[in-house]
């Protein structure tokens, strides 16, 4: 019976459906056909069937209709390009690092997605934001060697420089050649804010000679294997760069990307844009194992310390030996193996935005990655025909190719605002050879400051550090404990000073100098605390050492627990009574040794 009752209660909402949805629909096109209070033909028909006869009225208010139609249609094309801006901003408001630095763009796991993000995230008309810390030194890495690598590298340097708002450090592997031409060349230019430093790749050879290598690169297009082992320990990230490179964007963009990392990924990478690796490309060819695509080597951001750990030398080692069995040679040189490496271990590479490598080789498909001149990050020349390769793109690239090639590296000569200036570090640099501390007896004094805070951001510059001092987070060192320690420093002098100037010594003058290493040595009597710097600087005056206060030059103290020793003599007078008669002996010590010379700091003891 139940059963029945609830047969019977479907039956009648089905029906009461069926016959409410025309009368619905007849109120919702009764109620669209007016339109402010009049009515609106639909159709020529309905036209027609509503009114006596077809009036030229009603045909305006078709046309009318038409346009508003027309109107409507407009507005919500440009409310979705508003919300497609507004989808490729949304990123790095949402999620992204929390920390000091942004970027503009994420990495996809696949190509389609990887595509509609560079439409809508890449557009020049979003806010640009801080990509890295202001005065953070971006480190990158160039395998160049022989006369044709050293003229490619000096364009893509160029065009890095050119763009840059960061301190530079270049790390270049190679040959005595190429060394020779860019010493020169970055000496001519003289560009502040950039370091460069040279490894021996004649040196590395018999790391990868072992590699047959088909590609035109030879033996150095296999050196970015050995990064690892070749830049310093010290160095825990670095971008790593073909030299058939050319830089659209500020490379600090790039750089902010390390910050996107997760987990095991350590490798940062764009896809190949060509089907090699799928190997579909002629009849019979073979390509070296990849993960789908594979990726692209041109540009690489490598984590350093992480690829360290996970013993990345015995990593692309043991995957070559293996692979070389079958395969015989490398096609792509380091690419290869990069991607045979990926392949077993796809948790290690982070898929970067295509337009971070956008490749010019016989097959690519790089025109998917860009709309606009503003998508364009970096171009790569990775056709053996490099500038002759065949894009319909080709001149504008080629344009901004040669814009770089003939650029005067002389321009690119300029400071980098708020950062510590090179100008100073020059000047305090001639400062220190004038004054031949080889031959004179000078000891150079470095003016000591002390913050009360426990955390304190390092002041960048003199200026910076004044400006603290201005406002109570830096004082003078112990200016309230013990000021005769540091006084005759001068520091009201030291603000204003550009130049080195001398001092005298006063009694109790103690401050941190940098001397020869042949100078007096400390007094061994006063190992723990008190006298040591005092005894120290007293038997360097009597020796006739000038004091020079270096102009340019700051130490800062930070706040830490009291010593052990400095706990003795505070609390056990048994302690300062010790240091009292240690202090006698030292004075009996110098008269026996100067003489007459050494009456002056009796007498100076005596007065204060």
């Amino acid at each position: 019976m139940l059963g029945i009752c609830r047969g019977r209660r479907k039956f009648l909402a089905a029906s009461l459906s069926l016959l409410c949805i025309p009368a619905i629909t007849w109120i919702y096109l009764f109620s669209g056909s007016f339109e402010d209070g009049k009515p609106v033909s639909l159709s020529p028909l309905e036209s027609q069937a509503h009114s006596p006869r077809y009036t030229a009225s009603s045909q305006r208010e078709r046309e009318s209709l038409e346009v508003r139609m027309r109107e409507v249609e407009e507005e919500n094309r440009a409310l979705r390009r508003q919300l497609s801006l507004a989808q490729g901003r949304a990123p790095s408001h949402r999620r992204g690092n929390h920390s000091k630095t942004y970027s503009m763009e994420e990495g996809t796991g696949d190509s389609e997605n990887l595509r509609a993000g560079i439409v809508a995230g890449n557009s020049s008309e979003c806010g640009q934001q801080p990509v890295v810390e202001k005065c953070e030194t971006i480190h990158v890495a160039i395998v160049c060697a022989g006369y044709n690598a050293s003229r490619d590298v000096v364009t893509l340097v160029k065009s890095v420089l050119f763009h840059r708002r960061n301190p530079l450090h270049f790390h270049l592997i190679a040959d005595s050649i190429a060394e020779q031409i860019l010493a020169t060349l970055f000496q001519t230019w003289m560009v502040p804010a950039v370091r460069v430093d040279f490894y021996n790749a004649d040196e590395l050879k018999s790391e990868v000679s072992w590699i047959p290598n088909k590609h035109y690169s030879g033996i150095y297009g296999l050196m970015k294997l050995v990064l690892t082992k070749t830049l310093p320990a010290n160095l825990e990230r670095v971008i790593v760069l073909d030299t058939d490179i050319t830089f659209a964007t500020d490379i600090a963009e790039l750089w902010a990307v390390f910050h996107k990392f997760k987990g095991q990924q350590v490798l940062g990478l764009v896809e190949n844009q060509s089907d090699w690796y799928l190997g579909n490309l002629w009849k019979n060819h073979r390509p070296w194992p990849a993960l789908g695509r594979g990726y692209n080597t041109g540009v690489i951001l490598l984590l350093l310390d992480k690829l360290r750990k996970m013993k990345w030398e015995q990593m692309w080692r043991l995957t070559a030996e293996r692979e070389l069995m079958g395969m015989l040679s490398t096609s792509l040189a380091d690419q290869d193996i990069f991607n045979a490496v990926i392949k077993q271990n796809p948790f290690l590479v982070y898929q970067l935005p295509c337009f971070w490598n956008v490749q010019l080789s016989d097959h690519t498909r790089s025109e998917q990655c860009y709309r606009d001149v503003s998508d364009l990050k970096v171009i790569h020349w990775n056709s053996p025909k490099k500038l002759r390769v065949k894009n319909k793109h080709v001149e504008f690239f080629r344009n901004l190719y040669l814009t770089f090639l003939e650029y005067d590296g002389n321009l690119l000569r300029r400071e980098l605002f708020g950062c510590p200036s090179e100008a100073d570090v020059n000047s305090e640099n001639k400062s220190v050879i004038q004054l031949d501390l080889a031959n004179t007896k000078k000891a150079m004094i470095v003016p000591a400051f002390e913050t009360l805070r426990y955390r304190l951001s390092f002041p960048k510059s003199k200026a910076e550090l004044l400006s603290m001092l201005d406002m109570g987070t830096l004082f003078t060192f112990r200016y309230h404990v013990w000021t005769k320690g540091h006084a005759p420093t001068n520091f009201a002098k030291w603000r204003t000073a550009t130049t080195p100037y001398r001092v005298e010594w006063e009694a109790d003058f103690e401050p941190y100098v940098v001397v020869r290493r042949d100078c007096p040595e400390y007094d061994r009597r006063f190992v723990g605390f008190g006298w040591n710097k005092v005894a120290h600087i007293m038997e360097l005056d009597v020796q006739e050492y000038e004091f020079i206060v270096l102009p340019n030059a700051y130490m800062i103290h930070m706040p830490h627990a009291p010593s052990f020793d400095i706990t003795k003599f505070r609390s056990n007078k048994q302690y300062r009574i010790c240091l009292k008669t240690l202090k006698e002996e030292f004075q009996q010590d110098m008269s026996r040794r100067y003489g007459f010379a050494a009456l002056k700091y009796l007498t100076a003891e005596n007065n204060s």
